[in-house]
């Protein structure tokens, strides 16, 4: 078992709690929206914002945090974060905040407590790079489209 270390940025909202999985077989634990002020914000179309979580946290080496978007924010709403996945690397230490686009047709309401994305824990592989020549395959260089369309 993987444990992610957090602590309370001061000010926050603690009765939120922590990350938590809504199943159980749920890859992504829940982070919620945590304004030090309780306040609503409105997103309008197009626009993005840096959304508090009220917390910090410790990745165990070796691994890392990735922060995507809930479907049905993404579906219904056209909520979704601009740099999905956001990765949180092992030695980061600061304050976890959410960038939150808005791609739907109309302004979003983000209300303190809201869910607003989702963390999954995963490992992390480092590689080691070498300059020299590639092998060839059976694909080549097709890029986008390459492999057909059905």
């Amino acid at each position: 078992m993987v444990i992610i270390q957090f602590e309370w940025i001061a000010g926050a909202d603690q009765t939120l709690g922590l990350p938590s999985y809504a199943t159980t077989g749920a890859a992504g634990a829940d982070l919620r929206a945590n304004f030090t002020d309780y306040q609503t914000v409105a997103l309008d179309v197009n626009a993005r914002i840096l959304v508090p979580t009220g917390l910090r946290l410790a990745i165990p080496y070796g691994f890392e945090v990735q922060i995507r978007p809930r479907s049905g924010l993404a579906l219904k709403y056209g909520i979704t974060l601009t740099n999905s996945p956001g990765t949180i690397d092992s030695d980061y230490r600061g304050p976890l905040s959410i960038i939150v686009q808005n791609c739907g047709a109309k302004s979003f309401e983000i209300t303190h407590g809201m869910r607003i994305a989702q963390m999954v824990v995963a490992p992390v592989v480092q590689a080691t790079f070498l300059l020299e020549s590639v092998d060839e395959t059976a694909r080549g260089a097709g890029g986008f489209g390459s492999t057909g369309t059905t």
